[in-house]
């Protein structure tokens, strides 16, 4: 059973919102996809694929850890140098997470908010993506095929959406890359975590070159 769902991982290899652009790593992963996960986490209304951790850099994995920056709790703070997306829990702790990242030229900058959580969710690439490749869809539903994975989280600046997400991906070797069209990109079972942390409002800080951008 698990072997046949994760297998429906690669339908989205080239439909993925942040698209990887290293297509010998895309091609040597799909050949070992199986390798790739160890279980299922329940879930609704499909169960999460879970990672096996032996393929993950032990600095990518899930896990609590110091933190002296000034952010409020509750905060999330993306460090686009080192890969890790920290969930600022105060009292100096944070929870910190491997993350994928845009590759030159599609990095987001900024401060944004979380506007809206989404459970599953469905994905529509934008505007320009279709230019780059028009074979993709308009619109593709929520499921264990889609590149957004369990969850996103949808980063706005004021009223405006800006069109980049916090979100799961299928692509678990692309945690400590950067290989996305900007996005930001966990684990499935760890963008699955952080969702359920996260309140909607909650302030999103990107650092890059050691300041925020």
């Amino acid at each position: 059973m698990l072997a046949k769902r994760v297998s429906l991982f690669a339908i989205a290899l080239m439909l993925a919102a942040c698209q990887p652009s290293d297509h010998g790593l895309q091609t040597a992963a799909v050949d070992n996809l199986d390798g790739w996960y160890t279980g299922l986490m329940a879930d609704e209304p499909f169960d999460v694929p879970l990672v096996n951790k032996a393929r993950i850099d032990p600095a990518f994995v899930r896990q609590q850890v110091s933190y002296s920056g000034p952010e409020a709790a509750g905060t999330i703070v993306v460090d686009i140098d080192n890969r890790f997306l920290y969930f600022v829990e105060g009292g100096g702790k944070a929870m910190r997470y491997g993350i994928g990242v845009g590759r030159n030229g599609f990095a987001w900058r900024g401060d944004a908010r979380i506007a809206r959580k989404g459970v599953w969710p469905g994905w529509s690439p934008t505007d320009n993506m279709r230019r780059i490749d028009p074979d993709l869809p308009g619109f593709l539903e929520g499921g264990i095929d889609n590149p957004l994975g369990a969850r996103a989280l949808y980063l706005y600046q004021g009223d405006r959406d800006t069109l980049f997400r916090i979100h799961g991906t299928n692509e678990p070797w692309s945690i400590g890359g950067a290989m996305s069209s900007g996005c930001v990109r966990l684990l499935n079972e760890d963008i699955v975590d952080l969702h359920d942390r996260v309140k909607v409002g909650a302030r999103v800080v990107v650092r890059r070159g050691g300041v925020r951008t």
